[in-house]
C-alpha cells in the first residue's frame, strides 16, 4: 500500500507560502506559511499534521491492542502534543481518555504503552515519545 501527500511552496521560506493536499482529497490545497508554522497565522503546518497523524495512528492501534486483550472500547479520544524546538521535533506526547468496559487501570495502562511503542507513526518518528491514559 502506498499513500501520497503533496506540498507546493512558492517563494522564500519566510515570505513565501504553500499548500498541502492528500491523496484522499480530505486535505485539498490547505494553506501553510511561515506565519502558520512559527506564529499564529491562518493555515496548517507540518507539526500539526504530524500531531494529528500520531493521534490517529496511536488511537487505532490502541483499539487493536485492547481487542487482542479481550476488551472492546466504547470510546477512545487522544490528544497529541508535538514539541517543535530549534527546528526539530523533540517530543510527541499522547494523552488518551478511554471508556473501556471491564478493564482495570493497570491493564489499560499496559495497552496504552503497547500502542505507544508499536503504532507505525511512533516507529517512524525520531523523537521522544510519551503517553498517559485516563479511564472514564
Amino acid at each position: 500500500m502506498i499513500r501520497k501527500g503533496t506540498a507546493v511552496w512558492n517563494g522564500s521560506g519566510k515570505e513565501g507560502n504553500g499548500h498541502v493536499s492528500t491523496q484522499s482529497g480530505v486535505l485539498s490545497k490547505v494553506q501553510y506559511s511561515y506565519n502558520s508554522r512559527f506564529e499564529n497565522g491562518i493555515g496548517t503546518n507540518p507539526e500539526e499534521l504530524v500531531a494529528a497523524a500520531h493521534a490517529g495512528c496511536f488511537t487505532m492501534k490502541l483499539s487493536f491492542v485492547l481487542g487482542a486483550a479481550g476488551f472492546t472500547p466504547e470510546s477512545l479520544e487522544t490528544i497529541c502534543e508535538i514539541s517543535f524546538e530549534g527546528g526539530v521535533l523533540v517530543k510527541s506526547h499522547l494523552v488518551v481518555k478511554g471508556k473501556v468496559p471491564g478493564i482495570s487501570k493497570e491493564q489499560f495502562d499496559a495497552c496504552v504503552k503497547d500502542a505507544e511503542a508499536n503504532c507505525p507513526i511512533s516507529k517512524v518518528l525520531n523523537t521522544a515519545i510519551s503517553s498517559e491514559g485516563t479511564l472514564l
